[in-house]
């Protein structure tokens, strides 16, 4: 499976940043401003050169040598990046240390040094705890280095700080998957495909989805040993998805989207919990919204399902002002 890696661009306030800069060394602080200036027209060697210039006068400005670091991470050049991203962690301030370890993080990921990225990303944490970007990052580096419980966590942090994130929905559901965590990957994967019903990925997710719902698994990967509390887990989990099921087998639905709304509902109401998720689609459940979502989260894989979205727009209406009165992190 390919995960797409989102490297933490974060664009600082240049403009308060180097104001500080500006009383000492108003030519450091210029130098910095056209550098970034012809880092954003993609002329790195130019910026290049004139952090050099602003660093043969001020070797321990952090600014300089995080965008130093940016502009040689921007060109590929991930190792000669490290020393200077290094410096740039010793600032005083919390949200610029953040995005400098932060940016190491990335730098380490891009090099497949995945210890150093996630030690990298904690320590941007601990600067800047509510930034729900840094989480997703983190998650990333515990998935690709096949942290899979640890990912999940970290994935569920970032919706708990921003439930409007697709990706770290999608991220939260492959976690799981991945651990065989079949009830958590269904709550995942709805909650992406609420998010994002239409694009390639979403074909993707609700393939994985079905795919649960009849019963599929991941094999197991080479190298990756699951702990016995994660194995426990996902048999108590995948206990209840199939004690809700069992029914189904001996009902006809008129439909597939009345057969996946059924199914979809039995399962949010056993495995409601107080988790973000659990929580949130266990409340769904019950309500009268179970028909509309069913047919929300499949429309762009089964044809039938956005014919009923336009023929039923009322219905789409309650489902959507119960999305807009009710959010994850809101839910008790």
């Amino acid at each position: 499976m390919k995960v797409i890696y989102k490297a933490l661009a974060i664009l600082l306030l240049i403009a308060s940043c180097t104001n500080a800069y500006s009383q000492d060394n108003t030519g450091v602080t210029d130098l910095i401003k056209q550098g970034i200036e012809l880092n954003n027209q993609k002329k790195y060697t130019e910026a290049a050169d004139k952090y050099k210039a602003a660093l043969a006068t001020e070797p321990d400005n952090t600014q300089a040598n995080y965008q130093m670091a940016f502009t040689l991470f921007s060109a590929g050049k991930n190792t000669e990046a490290l020393p200077y991203i290094d410096k740039a962690t010793k600032g005083s301030n919390a949200k610029f240390t953040a995005a400098a370890y932060s940016l190491m993080g990335s730098i380490n990921q891009s090099l497949n040094k995945l210890p150093d990225a996630v030690s990298a990303y904690q320590n941007a944490i601990k600067a800047d705890s509510a930034n729900q970007r840094i989480y997703y990052n983190l998650g990333i580096a515990y998935f690709k280095n096949k942290q899979y419980d640890k990912a999940q966590g970290t994935f569920e942090q970032a919706i708990k700080l921003d439930d409007s994130d697709a990706g770290s929905a999608r991220m939260y559901a492959l976690s799981a998957f991945h651990q065989n965590k079949r009830a958590d990957a269904i709550l995942g994967f709805s909650k992406f495909l609420l998010l994002e019903p239409n694009s390639n990925r979403s074909a993707e997710a609700f393939g994985n989805l079905q795919n649960i719902l009849q019963g599929g698994q991941l094999k197991p990967e080479a190298g990756y040993k699951p702990s016995a509390a994660i194995l426990a887990d996902a048999v108590k989990q995948n206990t209840a998805i199939k004690k809700a099921l069992a029914p189904f087998a001996l009902r006809r639905y008129a439909s597939t989207g009345d057969l996946l709304a059924a199914q979809l509902g039995a399962i949010f109401s056993a495995v409601a919990d107080d988790r973000i998720l659990n929580s949130y689609f266990g409340k769904l459940s019950t309500t009268d919204n179970m028909p509309a979502f069913a047919r929300y989260i499949s429309q762009s894989a089964k044809p039938e399902s956005a014919k009923w979205l336009v023929a039923n727009p009322d219905k789409l209406k309650v489902l959507e002002d119960w999305i807009s009165a009710n959010k994850p992190s809101s839910i008790p």
